[in-house]
């Protein structure tokens, strides 16, 4: 049997393959889903690659299974990792930081300022994939990035890691020189924050997945993926990222929620109501994504349960200490028995709930001498008219009526209201489309209109 496109999802606890046919014709298909747990424990996630493939050519019922396409996207060991050094932390490291996070980086560290010693320490500890060097306003001030990019040359652990410089438009010429001189790689993009109050994101992002790409052999346990792809790689949330700005054009606002088993990430494509734009005092993204490393449902499970706590997990199920004891100790990552299916559902609520509680902006309020005015920051979710839910839990458990219920309890948080329409990736498809969309748009958002079941 041979097929158009095999796109492969690696994720940090299950690997899922992908089969498609009709592509470049106006009647896409959906072909079939293999399956199989990543394999980066023994230092090669191909093995695992290759058992999802094997089960998906056995669901196929073929014995050779041909494609014209590969692609895959890739959050399992440790995914893009990334630095980002900007000058002020509200201001450009927070502009830096949002262009990581919408490419799909896994961002290890943080800094504002000129580094210091023990940032570079902690940097070299980190083995970053790509640095991303940022800092000043066009034609603002000059001397923080380019001291900063004097240090990290300097850095002989890190002189084959790749960095971004998306900063202050004058230093161009100078941060070409300092790398030039060393014989180190430095990819110079236009400003993330080239005005005060201006964000421009989008750049950075593009550059990012385009060095994460080039250099994705040098990611631990992807080497032998690259030989296998002969299409194009991208960071997991990166994909999903793509593929949910690609739907916003076609259904309006939204959120995407993605529950994995090491992280739980939230993408939103809006830009909120102009009544909160109003009250709002730091400038937010269209499209931005958050991850909550402490919030997956396998690799950081035990985090999730203390947030619920066990009293409470029992009195939800309706199970003893023992048997909710029994169930921790033989978690599994992909369910098998019903009480399994159940303890892994409340889980998915707890890090849903909370990650787009973090998602989220707030309404707070200021008092002075003319008395209570209300102020709003981070991202206004209030105009969303579709949540959506995908990866591997949502998809597989019950995801609407958990987002149906993550939605309860309102406070100040800027969240979407209860009454929007809650659906979910039910072919658990969308990284795959994200990253078959660089080529394929609008085949991958016919795909993914069917996925969310919006179109028959």
């Amino acid at each position: 049997m041979k097929v158009d496109i095999i796109s492969a999802e690696i994720g940090s606890t299950t690997t899922v393959v992908n089969a498609f046919m009709g592509m470049g014709t106006k009647e896409p298909r959906f072909v079939g889903q293999g399956q199989s747990y990543t394999t980066v424990t023994q230092g090669d996630v191909t093995v695992g690659l290759k058992r999802a493939f094997d089960d998906l050519r056995q669901k196929l019922k073929t014995e050779q299974l041909e494609y014209d396409a590969f692609y895959a996207t890739s959050s399992a060991a440790g995914g893009l990792k990334m630095t980002v050094h900007g000058l002020v932390h509200d201001m450009t490291v927070k502009a830096a930081k949002e262009a990581a996070l919408g490419a799909g980086a896994n961002i290890k560290f943080i800094t504002s300022g000129k580094l210091r010693r023990t940032d570079l320490k902690r940097i070299r500890e980190i083995e970053p994939n790509i640095i991303l060097l940022a800092g000043g306003v066009d034609y603002g001030e000059r001397d923080t990035a380019l001291y900063n990019a004097e240090l990290l040359v300097q850095q002989e652990a890190l002189k084959d890691t790749p960095v971004i410089y998306a900063g202050n438009c004058q230093n161009k010429e100078e941060i070409e020189l300092i790398f030039e001189e060393t014989k180190r790689q430095v990819y110079i993009v236009d400003n993330v924050y080239p005005k005060i109050d201006m964000l421009n994101v989008v750049p950075t992002r593009r550059k990012i997945q385009e060095v994460f790409e080039e250099h994705i052999t040098k990611a631990p346990g992807m080497e032998k993926v690259r030989e296998l792809v002969n299409a194009s790689i991208m960071p997991t949330p990166g994909a999903v990222m793509k593929a949910t700005q690609l739907l916003e054009q076609a259904i309006g606002d939204l959120v995407v929620v993605d529950v994995g088993g090491a992280t739980t990430d939230v993408h939103s494509v809006t830009l909120g109501s102009e009544e909160i734009a109003r009250i709002l005092i730091h400038p937010e993204p269209m499209a931005k994504r958050t991850v909550e490393g402490d919030l997956g449902v396998y690799v950081n499970v035990h985090n999730v349960i203390n947030l619920v706590s066990r009293d409470e997990l029992e009195r939800r199920m309706k199970i003893s200490q023992d048997a909710l004891d029994g169930l921790i100790a033989h978690y599994k990552p992909i369910p098998e028995t019903d009480l399994e299916r159940a303890l892994i559902r409340h889980l998915t609520l707890e890090a849903s709930t909370t990650a787009i509680k973090r998602h989220a902006g707030k309404i707070r309020y200021l008092y002075g001498p003319s008395g209570k005015k209300a102020i709003a920051e981070g991202k206004d979710l209030t105009n969303v008219k579709y949540v959506i839910g995908t990866g591997g839990a949502l998809t597989r458990l019950e995801g609407v009526e958990i987002l149906q219920n993550m939605l309860k309890g309102k406070g100040d948080e800027l969240l979407p209201s209860q009454d929007v329409q809650i659906l979910v990736d039910r072919l658990y498809i969308m990284a795959s489309l994200g990253v078959m969309s660089k080529k394929y748009p609008q085949e991958a958002l016919t795909l993914l209109l069917q996925s969310i079941d919006m179109i028959g």
